[in-house]
């Protein structure tokens, strides 16, 4: 593995940490400002909405900057949003903090998988996307339940400080292993929208949001229902978020693995499955052996999209694939976002905390059909395939 893909996953493993582990803080922290839960799932939504702005915003505002360039200063705005969320005294300023450490997620994973893809042939461009996303499925693993563990032993603002330091670790990281990189010379954001014209393009980015969104549906709340409808003490959700983790883990080797030969069937195959789990888990969540085994099946077919769906959408804006990569991030948190409030919604609604599976079974269906509708097109009208991308040196 060329030590580039290994920084890069060190970086990932920063900000995916971020982005999870406030879902294991969610009761300490509404205890902390006096808000509800699904008050304290904004910091979810907002963080995933965050992303969906920053992502083209920056990866447009970095079109004339190194790639290098800006995958430190996205870094960089993550250890300082972390920072602003572990002081924060109201909840209006967590809030923030989380919004500017989203500002850096979109763009570091899009520039990111695109310097991942360059650093290998052609036919393992998916895997070396999922190397780099490895460092979000083990932060799922390691960085999340240790965080929450840290939050319910030492109270939650130290783990907002452990995640700063895990960003700086990133940081640095970076900074000495990722190859440097001259400014893109040919990139133009007008070249880069243009890509946005594609229907398979736009296809692939709405199974995004509503596919990943799914997942987050029933995951977001995953600590009330786990504790109130499971009756799993709170001590308890540290290592069930260790199994969504390692449901992560091997959901995204699978995804990269097949994703390079059998793109569509494995996108087929993983939202169908992801329906039915999320379905059942209103059942099993009445017992503690079940939640358990679905939980880890959640993570599994869930993150096995990720992938593909990365892949599917650099195929087909082969010719500026950067921005494109970029906003796609952004609509796997557009999807986080969505399914967070909507769940929020049910829960307020009275219909009790299994209730937001129903909606992440919903939003799942809705991405299936997309996507048989996505190969279908793609049947009619075949894609011609894209050249080979040129490695990027020292």
């Amino acid at each position: 593995m060329p030590l580039a893909l290994l920084a890069l996953t060190l970086g990932a493993f920063g900000i995916g940490t971020t982005e999870f582990v406030v879902v294991g803080l969610l009761p300490g922290v509404a205890d902390t400002y006096a808000v509800s839960i699904p008050t304290a799932g904004l910091l979810v939504s907002g963080y995933a909405l965050g992303v969906v702005v920053g992502a083209p915003l920056m990866t447009g505002l970095g079109t004339r900057v190194s790639r290098k360039r800006m995958l430190l200063g996205m870094l960089t705005l993550l250890v300082i949003g972390n920072i602003v969320s572990a002081v924060a005294p109201t909840f209006g300023l967590m809030l923030t903090g989380r919004i500017v450490a989203s500002l850096a997620h979109g763009a570091f994973f899009g520039i990111g998988a695109v310097v991942a893809g360059t650093l290998v042939s052609a036919d393992r461009r998916a895997g070396a996307i999922a190397i780099m996303f490895t460092g979000l499925t083990v932060a799922t693993m390691v960085g999340v339940p240790l965080g929450t563990l840290l939050g319910q032993h030492f109270g939650w603002r130290l783990t907002f400080l452990f995640v700063a330091f895990v960003g700086l670790i990133g940081l640095v990281g970076v900074a000495a292993l990722v190859p440097k990189q001259p400014a893109p010379t040919d990139a133009r954001l007008r070249t880069e929208l243009a890509v946005f014209r594609n229907p398979q393009v736009v296809l692939a980015m709405a199974m995004t949001v509503l596919g990943f969104g799914g997942v987050f549906a029933a995951i977001t709340y995953l600590a009330p229902m786990m504790t109130e409808v499971t009756g799993y003490a709170d001590s308890s959700v540290t290592w069930l978020l260790v199994l969504f983790g390692l449901g992560f883990f091997a959901g995204n080797l699978i995804g990269g693995k097949f994703a390079d030969r059998h793109l569509m069937p494995m996108l087929y195959l993983t939202l169908g499955g992801l329906a039915i789990v999320l379905a059942l888990f209103t059942v099993t969540a009445h017992n503690k052996v079940a939640a358990a085994i679905t939980v880890v099946l959640i993570g599994a077919l869930g993150f096995a999209t990720v992938p593909p769906l990365q892949k599917r959408v650099l195929d087909q804006a082969a010719g500026a694939p950067t921005l494109a990569s970029a906003v796609n991030i952004g609509a796997f948190n557009l999807g986080n976002a969505i399914s967070a409030w909507l769940g929020g919604v049910v829960i307020a609604a009275g219909l009790g905390y299994t209730s937001p599976n129903w909606v992440g079974v919903a939003l799942v269906l809705i991405a299936l059909g997309l996507a048989v509708l996505s190969g279908y097109l793609e049947r009619r009208t075949p894609t011609i395939p894209a050249e080979p991308p040129v490695p990027v040196h020292a």
